[in-house]
């Protein structure tokens, strides 16, 4: 007996759209590096304030952790390496989250509009959307069967 398109199980994407995808998150995250270090650079940035070099430390290993993952993924990906490759990944971005969340390097007075808290809340569901990334990866890892990706 054949089974409806509802009922099938996705399949992952071909081994050369998973590399290509790969490849494009290394290169927009070494752009994001070099536009927070290189050009324009994270001073030119008018709401943000002296206190960014605070938390550029946590901030660039999240996007080192993500370059290292994905550059490994182009040679192997299996779905475990994925899961726990993720939970690492996304647990460094957290880190990087509550420190800026602690810090919180922005400055945007004179601003008719409460951007401050506009920030704040997002941070919150950066917060929010890793807790849950990390569990579903956790899952992922620990029942390799229960979801493909």
């Amino acid at each position: 007996m054949r089974s409806s398109p509802a009922h099938r199980t996705p399949s992952r994407p071909s081994a050369a759209a998973r590399r290509t995808g790969y490849l494009v998150t290394v290169l927009i995250e070494v752009i994001m590096l070099g536009l927070i270090h290189l050009w324009p650079g994270w001073e030119s940035v008018p709401f943000l304030t002296a206190q960014t070099g605070e938390v550029l430390t946590p901030v660039n290993a999240s996007l080192v952790a993500g370059i290292v993952a994905n550059l490994l993924y182009t040679i192997t990906d299996p779905p475990w390496l994925r899961a726990a490759g993720d939970i690492v990944v996304t647990a460094v971005g957290l880190v990087a989250i509550l420190a800026v969340w602690s810090v919180f390097p922005f400055d945007f007075t004179g601003q008719s509009f409460d951007w401050a808290l506009v920030v704040r809340v997002l941070l919150v569901v950066a917060v929010v959307g890793s807790a849950i990334s990390i569990v579903v990866s956790l899952v992922r890892l620990m029942f390799p069967g229960s979801a493909r990706r």
